[in-house]
């Protein structure tokens, strides 16, 4: 590709990408996804989602497998969009449905990522690159911290005594115990 006067400034970030391969991008978004995973405290039981790779682009995905009950999600989804922000991530959208709620975002240099919860309380977490130079993308060499699983994966079947309790999280001890 030659460089030419009509190509995306730097200052957002889109020029840097477009020096990238689509693997660098791919390792990218996985950085991303385990950042987010890392943040989330107690941490989750995840599985990789499928990788998708278009001419240019990839999106990686992760799949949490415990169980977030109802009265835990709003905490989760608080949790998740407060250190998108702290990464400086834009916040594009934000779906409060109490039933499939969803956050999109994005980096500054093009990265979509997003949060959708689906049935079953599901929580999947993607990450969309912007056009890289094409290449080869190989999976993901993150392991996740359960079973890996082909497709279909199961619905949420992991235990967490704080993500998946039904009480609410202000009688929920959350710090240090007596």
């Amino acid at each position: 590709m030659v460089d030419s006067p009509n190509e995306p400034s730097p200052d957002k970030g889109e020029k840097s990408v477009m020096s990238m391969t689509m693997q660098q991008a791919a390792d990218q978004a996985d950085a991303m996804l385990d950042a987010t995973l890392d943040a989330i405290k107690p941490g989750v039981h995840w599985a990789h989602g499928a990788t998708t790779t278009g001419t240019c682009d990839v999106s990686r995905r992760r799949v949490v497998m415990t169980i977030v009950s109802k009265e835990r999600m709003g905490s989760f989804l608080g949790l998740v969009q407060r250190f998108w922000e702290k990464q400086g991530y834009r916040i594009k959208s934000v779906n409060t449905d109490e039933e499939f709620p969803a956050i999109h975002a994005q980096s500054s240099d093009g990265f979509g990522i997003s949060l959708t919860v689906g049935s079953s309380r599901q929580v999947f977490f993607e990450v969309a690159t912007p056009c890289a130079r094409p290449s080869d993308v190989a999976d993901s060499t993150t392991p996740p911290n359960g079973p890996s699983y082909d497709y279909p994966i199961p619905r949420p079947n992991a235990y967490s005594d704080f993500w998946s309790s039904t009480a609410s999280t202000s009688s929920a001890t959350t710090g240090s115990e007596n």
